[in-house]
């Protein structure tokens, strides 16, 4: 009798970490550049908080290593959850050594100091190869 109790927790616990990572969960924005619409969820965590509190936001993006579109801001964001890390295409980061915002569109598999993780694209993020330095906007979807 103990042991199916102690799976039927396991298997609960299974569930509740999976739908925790889930798209589903988050807050929803809408990023269009160069007439292409994407979504995106950013993460909550106080970088987050202080960039939606800025939204909608356009930013004069530029196209940095054939990887990233990044955005330098003259102040820095609050950045409590950095670390070393790699990143995966899609991402949506922050690089708090330099104020800079960054959306990750190709990918070298480098481990990157300092990074707090904003957000990730779900779809289209492969237009960036194309833009070039682009002006992008940022709302929240309602």
């Amino acid at each position: 009798m103990f042991k199916p109790l102690m799976l039927a927790i396991a298997c609960l616990a299974a569930v509740s970490f999976s739908s925790s990572g889930s798209e589903a969960e988050g807050i929803k924005v809408k990023i269009t550049a160069a007439g292409q619409i994407m979504t995106a969820t950013f993460y909550d965590n106080a970088t987050t908080r202080a960039l939606v509190s800025r939204f909608p936001l356009t930013l004069h993006m530029e196209d940095l290593y054939g990887r990233e579109m990044c955005y330098r801001f003259p102040d820095p964001l609050p950045a409590n959850e950095t670390q070393t890390s790699g990143y995966e295409v899609g991402d949506i980061v922050y690089w708090a050594p330099r104020h800079s915002f960054v959306i990750m569109y190709k990918q070298n598999n480098e481990q990157i100091g300092s990074l707090q993780k904003v957000g990730r694209i779900h779809s289209g993020v492969e237009n960036f190869s194309r833009t070039g330095n682009t002006d992008v906007t940022f709302d929240v979807v309602n």
